[in-house]
């Protein structure tokens, strides 16, 4: 884990290339563990009431600390931190003093009156056909929405120390959270007995384990970063008033916050048509998790990469540039993530069954998973693409233009959400939740570049295209012997048990599918791919 540095250290920032290999490795520590809780979770308590019940309960205070703080945070706070670090003579302190001070109060008036409004909040996403437990959603729910003040407090804390050039405790913190997950999840194992579901008893000692120990997580992951925070040298004190380079925001705030209201919306029907069939919910978040894997290593660390380079290009009116960016990145996103898109629509299925099939899940969670995964990886590339156009308006400072598309892409999520729930069978609604998420992505990514086109001018279309279908290409082939090769291995083997065939298939298909699709690429000349080729040259020569 990365050390914080004292505030001498400070004067001379770490190197991007440090800071962004301890992110990235940090980043894949904290999806791996992240699935590992995950997998224990659906293998101690199964795929079904108990677990849609949990995965309702506990997407409330992300949601409610994104309402209150969570976009304000991203459009607002942060670029005001970055500015008074630079110019107040005390390198922001008293700014993030101030911020700290508003964000407790505004979180812990927000928490407070969540948990006294717990049950309204059960049945925004709960009707009559859900196959959740009402009661059993509002119990959970009274013990995780206390995280609503950590969930914001560790963003803050983070974006504070980033500020200060401390980036790798910020990126290990939610790592804490999913140790503390992982040993609550053991401690359920080990009690006696089960959680009752009707009549749902609020003293029951296993909804308080796991209940309490999901919020204890979220508070350890904002506690840690406490220590960093006095080492950096900053000192906290409360401090209250307003601070007038707000204002200058006010436009911007309204707009995100309309943004994330959209988003807040969107979930709440999602997760209300899922819950009309058993098991669709907890398939869904799950498809939805390991789909996240590959964005989260690559396409995050693209992203992360060019919104300094587009900043810079708005900031100075240099079209040609940003433009250049954005086809640059809608290209990278292609080529990094189309071959592992292309993993999940192919080995979906086994994944899901070797997996998420194990203890209390059993084989039909196991498919049920696999199967919305694979049927819906399409949109993994859409989604990349989708927010990397966004993050061009923001960086020619504009709000508006991402709402208004977030606003068409809810529109045509709910649309799909509700065709799916009237003609989709109920074993099948997983599969038709998770398509109709993907294609809300395909619609925006198709929108926001015609915006873009409209706003910027030509965004050589037609190169990105292009290499979109080279990355298509080059991963049907690779994949396409990848089956061929692990349909080869469990003939083999003799393989008999589903868990086991799926097992080789899913091992087969990512060694031998991904290698061929890159080196693919390499093959087809794509030309963002020579560099690394050139460095892999390069290495194996000095051998």
């Amino acid at each position: 884990m990365s050390g914080t540095p004292t505030v001498a250290e400070q004067a001379k920032p770490p190197s991007v290339a440090r800071a962004s290999g301890s992110m990235a490795i940090a980043t894949i520590v904290s999806r791996a563990s992240g699935l590992l809780s995950k997998l224990l979770l659906i293998t101690i308590i199964g795929g079904k009431v108990l677990n849609d019940s949990y995965q309702a309960a506990t997407t409330l205070p992300t949601m409610i600390n994104e309402l209150l703080l969570g976009g304000v945070l991203t459009s607002v706070a942060i670029p005001l931190l970055v500015r008074a670090e630079k110019e107040d003579a005390d390198r922001g302190e008293s700014y993030a003093q101030w911020l700290i001070t508003m964000s407790v109060v505004i979180l812990g008036i927000g928490t407070a009156i969540a948990i006294a409004c717990a049950p309204l909040l059960t049945s925004l996403f709960i009707d009559s056909n859900s196959q959740a437990n009402p009661a059993l959603v509002t119990a959970f729910a009274y013990l995780v929405l206390p995280g609503i003040v950590f969930y914001g407090l560790s963003a803050l804390l983070g974006a504070i120390l980033n500020t200060r050039h401390v980036f790798g405790l910020p990126t290990w913190a939610p790592v804490m959270n999913n140790v503390v997950v992982i040993l609550t999840l053991a401690v359920y194992w080990l009690l006696p007995g089960e959680i009752s579901l009707d009549p749902v008893r609020m003293g029951e000692p296993k909804l308080l384990v796991l209940g309490l120990g999901t919020m204890l997580g979220v508070a350890i992951q904002a506690a840690v970063l406490l220590p960093a925070m006095k080492r950096s040298g900053f000192r906290f004190r409360w401090r209250w008033g307003w601070d007038r380079r707000l204002a200058e925001f006010g436009g911007l705030a309204f707009w995100v916050l309309i943004y994330v209201g959209l988003g807040f919306v969107s979930m709440i029907v999602l997760t209300r048509v899922a819950l009309n069939a058993e098991g669709a919910l907890t398939a869904y978040n799950y498809q939805w998790l390991v789909a996240q894997v590959p964005y989260g290593v690559l396409g995050v660390s693209l992203l992360t990469a060019l919104m300094p380079k587009m900043s810079r290009a708005a900031a100075a009116d240099d079209t040609p540039a940003l433009v250049g960016d954005l086809s640059f990145g809608n290209r990278m996103s292609s080529i990094l993530l189309m071959p592992f898109s292309a993993l999940l629509t192919i080995a979906g299925l086994p994944i899901g069954l070797a997996i998420f099939s194990h203890g209390e899940a059993g084989e039909a969670t196991g498919q049920r998973i696999g199967m919305a995964l694979a049927l819906s990886a399409f949109g993994l590339v859409p989604y990349a693409i989708t927010l990397l156009q966004l993050r061009v308006f923001y960086a020619l400072k504009d709000a508006r233009t991402p709402t208004l598309i977030q606003g068409i892409i809810v529109v045509v999520r709910i649309a799909l959400l509700y065709a799916f729930l009237a003609f989709s069978p109920p074993e099948k609604l997983a599969v038709g939740v998770s398509i109709a998420m993907s294609l809300s992505f395909v619609v925006g990514c198709l929108v926001g570049q015609l915006w873009l086109r409209i706003r910027l001018g030509r965004l050589r279309t037609g190169y990105t295209a292009w290499t979109i279908c080279l990355t298509v290409v080059a991963s049907a082939i690779g994949f396409a012997v990848a089956a061929g090769a692990a349909w080869l291995a469990v003939r083999l083997l003799g393989t008999e048990s589903p868990v086991a065939t799926a097992w080789v298939e899913m091992v087969v298909l990512t060694i031998v599918g991904l290698p061929l699709s890159f080196a693919l690429l390499a093959v087809f000349r794509v030309p963002e791919v020579k560099p690394v080729m050139d460095k892999i040259s390069r290495l194996v020569r000095r051998r």
